[in-house]
This record gives structure tokens, C-alpha cells and sequence, in this order.
């Protein structure tokens, strides 16, 4: 018995995939989930393996050497400048490298339009194996976790699901009793990470929190075990970007200190999970 645990791109952010993986091995993690795919943020570091060979077959090497294994790839958005062909090479290289879910979310507001793209993904998911999941994020397209089941139950995609980070989730207010209620065969992996209790509901502080200012578990107001206790054992992608901690501490020891605070959090709750 035991919690598996994937180490996310996002905290450790500077990090080539190569770098990822043998931090993830040293620390303890099973699962690693990379970013092939930019989202085009100021100053991204760009790790495009899907394109570029060397980079490939280094991150490939990683993997095998260490045996800690892909778990899912990200982040294949949904946007009025892309298709979900555009996705494919990211997708073929996952499959290649072991990977088992793309990671995706909606940054428009035309539902139609998410909703077909989103069926084109999982379509071209489903030739390689892999699961498409949806992760609902309180300042894009798909903001909640009913929206997000709309979507996933109108796509009517045998490797449709969702993810659910645990930021979000308290963010958007949603009901674990409504998550209870969904399939569980929608939830191939959940992220989770703290924030602070006391919040302000304004789209760009959101956002800072989101992106890089996110607490170890148990250190801030999230109910995390609550969370998990409605999900099936999957595993759990630690996502906790925090820039002052990451600068302050380094990529190894911050992503250590990440999955034991998770551990001992986990531990200390009546929550448990089987591996």
C-alpha cells in the first residue's frame, strides 16, 4: 500500500526533461509529467522533444536509465489559432516515450467550437493509446468541474477525462459530493498542491497564485484529503509552483521537500491510497 507520485513540470520549471526525470528519481517520485508543448508565456523555457530528436532520445535515455515513467505530457490547448492535428507530433512522441495522457484546456469561449476540438484530440489521443484530460481552470474557457463533465460526458470519448487540481477545485467552490457522483473512470490522475486560505477573487491574483505562489499540502486552506477521498487511486501530480521557494531552494530539494510534505500531510489525514 502506498501513494504514487509524478513529479509536474510546473515545479520545478527551468528543468530540461532530461533534468526532470533524474531530479524525480532522486526524490522519491514514480511518474514525471512533461511540456512539449509551450503555452507561450513570457519567458517559457521551451523543451520541444517532440521535434527535436536530440532532446528525444536524451529524455528517452533518462527514463529507461532511472525507470521512473512518463505520465502525461502537456499542454495541448484548445484555442482559435490551433487544431488538434497541430497536436500530433507531441502526442506520437508521448506514446514513444511510454506516456499515457495528454493534459488539455480550453482558453476561448466558444463551447461549440471546445467541444469539437476536444472530440478531435481524444480522436487522435486514441490512435496512440493515450487519454485526453481535461483540466478546468478558474480564469479560462472551462472553469468548473460541472462544466467540465458537461463536456467530457458530450464527447461521448471512451479516453475522455478530467483532471482535477486541487487549486481549482477550491477555487471554483465545487461540491465533492458532485465529484463523487461522476464516473471514476474519468480521473486518470489528480494535481494537487495548497494555497492560501484567504484569497482574492480577482482574475490576476488567481492567476499569481496559480502560477507561482502555491503552498506545500497541509500548509495552506485546501482541503486536499476531502478531495481525494471522492477519486479513485490514481496518481498524484505534485504541481506546486512557487517561485520564492524554487529560487530559494533549487529544483532537487524543492521537488523533495514537495512530495514529503505530501507524504507526511497524507499520512497525518485519515486519507489513504492504494497504489
Amino acid at each position: 500500500m502506498g501513494w504514487q507520485f509524478s513529479l509536474a513540470h510546473l515545479t520545478s520549471l527551468q528543468c530540461s526533461p532530461p533534468q526532470l526525470i533524474e531530479i524525480a528519481a532522486r526524490a522519491g517520485y514514480e511518474f514525471v509529467g512533461l511540456r512539449p508543448i509551450p503555452v507561450g508565456a513570457h519567458d517559457e523555457p521551451l523543451h520541444p522533444f517532440a521535434t527535436d530528436r536530440a532532446l528525444f532520445s536524451r529524455t528517452k535515455a533518462a527514463l529507461a536509465a532511472t525507470g521512473v515513467r512518463l505520465l502525461d505530457i502537456e499542454v495541448a490547448r484548445i484555442i482559435k489559432e490551433a487544431q488538434p492535428q497541430d497536436y500530433l507530433p507531441a502526442i506520437e512522441a508521448a506514446a514513444q516515450l511510454g506516456g499515457k495522457h495528454v493534459l488539455s484546456s480550453a482558453w476561448c469561449d466558444d463551447r461549440p467550437y471546445i467541444q469539437d476540438f476536444f472530440a478531435g484530440l481524444c480522436a487522435l489521443a486514441r490512435q496512440f493509446g493515450l487519454t485526453v484530460d481535461l483540466e478546468f481552470v478558474t480564469w479560462s474557457g472551462i472553469r468548473t468541474l460541472n462544466e467540465a463533465a458537461d463536456l467530457v460526458r458530450a464527447s461521448q470519448c471512451d479516453n475522455a477525462g478530467i483532471v482535477v487540481d486541487t487549486l481549482h477545485f477550491d477555487r471554483c467552490h465545487a461540491d465533492v459530493a458532485t465529484l463523487g457522483s461522476l464516473p471514476s473512470d474519468w480521473f486518470h490522475f489528480v494535481q494537487i498542491s495548497d494555497a492560501p486560505a484567504k484569497y482574492s477573487n480577482e482574475r490576476e491574483e488567481l492567476i499569481r497564485i496559480g502560477r507561482g505562489a502555491r503552498l506545500y499540502l497541509g500548509e495552506g486552506g485546501i482541503d486536499v484529503a476531502a478531495i481525494l477521498r471522492r477519486l479513485p487511486a490514481v496518481p498524484l501530480s505534485v504541481e506546486i509552483p512557487n517561485t520564492a521557494k524554487l529560487a530559494a531552494l533549487g529544483a532537487e530539494q524543492y521537488a523533495r521537500l514537495c512530495i514529503e510534505t505530501a507524504r507526511s500531510y497524507l499520512a497525518a489525514s485519515t486519507y489513504r491510497l492504494a497504489s
